[in-house]
């Protein structure tokens, strides 16, 4: 390859320096996940002020806080297998249409029903897009670049939900009881403002690859990369590939890692976040919004330093050592009856929840090859929602229930079974070459503190 691009002065597209387009494609993405941030964090908000209008029985707040979410499982596996089949920008262009008028749609709602099955549609187009989107942009980011632009989205994220808690606290302090409504349909915002930026998106040149379709694939990549780049040679699909291909001999276990991996990481996440008030409350923490305030930011704070140990550490050891120190702090949240200590124990969990989380956009799309990476990222995502939908939905049953210890004994031994699962599964991928991304062997422990030094040849 060295000796290709000396000669003739060719660069292969997994070897380029970040460009504008690369820039783009990684806004339209970011775009996305601030939105899914935004909509799943006014919710939080908005149930306070729906409940004084509307009587929400512990059961309709679970399934009001766990409807994107359900809607995300179903998305997920559904548009990211069609996007498999008919290619990435299709589905990244639709599916903002339907996220767009249902997120308008809120403002009109009257029942519980109702907003369920809006939220529904809502988390149904946003599961197509994490599917869609984060393959689209893996497969058109550098190498070099690919960790962090995709360990990235997880900021981003948690920037829409900070902002719309942000938001919602001051629309709140307005005391009118209708502004709940206000905050659902202002979701409608950024993701009209993404719909329009999407228009003229290129199809992915490795799914074109993949597809046999190597005039359209090299035309794109000339196109929008320069016509002096290349792309490795795709497996051509021979045959048709479907969802039953991610549990055979050679992928079950990475399909396994990949969603157990990302669903432990989402249960507490959204189950604590989603019902952040009512858990603050249950600690006796919510007299002001000071600690409300103090985790909304270090949410971010470990988001942008996420970034940076996604850069310097390994996959694996940075999985590890996040798992391990959550599970500490929420034993000491849960056990240790000092408001100080549960604060710091907090603010220490929440700091490497939103850090580890910028590894649900990078594992992902690094474990499957192309012919199934839409697949892949879709089924993955469709697990860790499904588990987050039905943790989320029995974290303010369990709490009225069993109580708020119980509920949230639970949770860590969700962070316990992470960190054991990864022990023994988890893949260094840190310099993989997507094209060889189904050569990489599951539970590698060498490097585990240090960053990656495996070459490309070596994967």
């Amino acid at each position: 390859m060295n000796s290709q691009v000396v000669n003739d002065k060719r660069i292969n597209m997994d070897d380029l320096p970040l460009n504008k387009f690369h820039i783009k494609m990684t806004a339209l993405t970011f775009g996305a996940h601030f939105t899914d941030g935004f909509s799943l964090g006014t919710i939080g908000m908005a149930l306070i002020l729906i409940q004084k209008q509307i009587y929400l029985s512990p059961q309709w707040m679970g399934l009001l806080g766990a409807s994107a979410l359900i809607g995300l499982f179903f998305g997920s596996i559904i548009l990211g297998g069609i996007s498999g089949k008919i290619g990435r920008q299709k589905i990244f262009l639709i599916n903002f249409v339907m996220i767009t008028v249902c997120s308008g749609l809120q403002f009109f709602v009257n029942d519980p029903l109702s907003l369920f099955i809006l939220r529904i549609a809502i988390g149904f187009g946003l599961g197509g897009d994490y599917a869609v989107g984060v393959s689209l942009l893996a497969e058109f980011a550098p190498k070099k670049s690919r960790g962090v632009l995709l360990g990235a989205l997880s900021v981003v994220w948690t920037v829409g939900y900070v902002a719309a808690n942000i938001i919602g606290v001051i629309l709140i302090s307005s005391g009118n009881p209708e502004i709940w409504r206000w905050m659902l349909a202002s979701a409608a915002i950024p993701a009209v403002i993404v719909l329009i930026l999407r228009i003229g998106t290129p199809e992915s040149p490795r799914w074109l690859e993949s597809k046999g379709r190597r005039d359209e694939a090299e035309a794109i990549v000339h196109k929008y990369l320069g016509n002096n780049v290349y792309m490795d040679p795709e497996p051509v699909t021979t045959k048709k590939v479907s969802y039953f291909d991610l549990f055979n001999k050679e992928n079950r276990k990475r399909t396994a890692f990949g969603g157990l991996f990302f669903m432990a990481i989402v249960i507490p996440y959204f189950a604590i976040y989603t019902f952040l008030p009512l858990i603050l409350t249950t600690m006796n923490l919510a007299e002001t919004w000071t600690v409300d305030l103090a985790l909304n930011l270090m949410l971010i704070f470990g988001g942008l330093v996420g970034l940076w140990m996604t850069i310097k550490m390994t996959r694996r050891g940075f999985t590890l050592w996040s798992f391990g120190v959550m599970a500490v702090a929420l034993v000491l949240l849960v056990f240790i009856p000092s408001a100080t200590i549960q604060i710091i124990a907090f603010l220490i969990f929440t700091f490497f929840m939103t850090a580890i989380s910028n590894l649900t956009g990078v594992y992902p799309p690094e474990l499957f090859p192309t012919n199934l990476r839409s697949e892949g990222v879709g089924i993955c995502t469709a697990i860790s929602r499904l588990g987050a939908a039905i943790g989320t939905y029995l974290l303010p049953v369990g709490i009225a229930g069993i109580g708020f210890t119980p509920t949230m004994v639970g949770l860590i031994a969700v962070l316990a079974f992470g960190f054991i699962m990864s022990y023994f599964w988890a893949p260094e991928t840190k310099d993989a070459n997507l094209v060889k991304s189904s050569e990489i062997k599951l539970g590698d422990t060498a490097g585990v503190l240090v960053p990656n030094k495996t070459s490309e040849n070596e994967v």
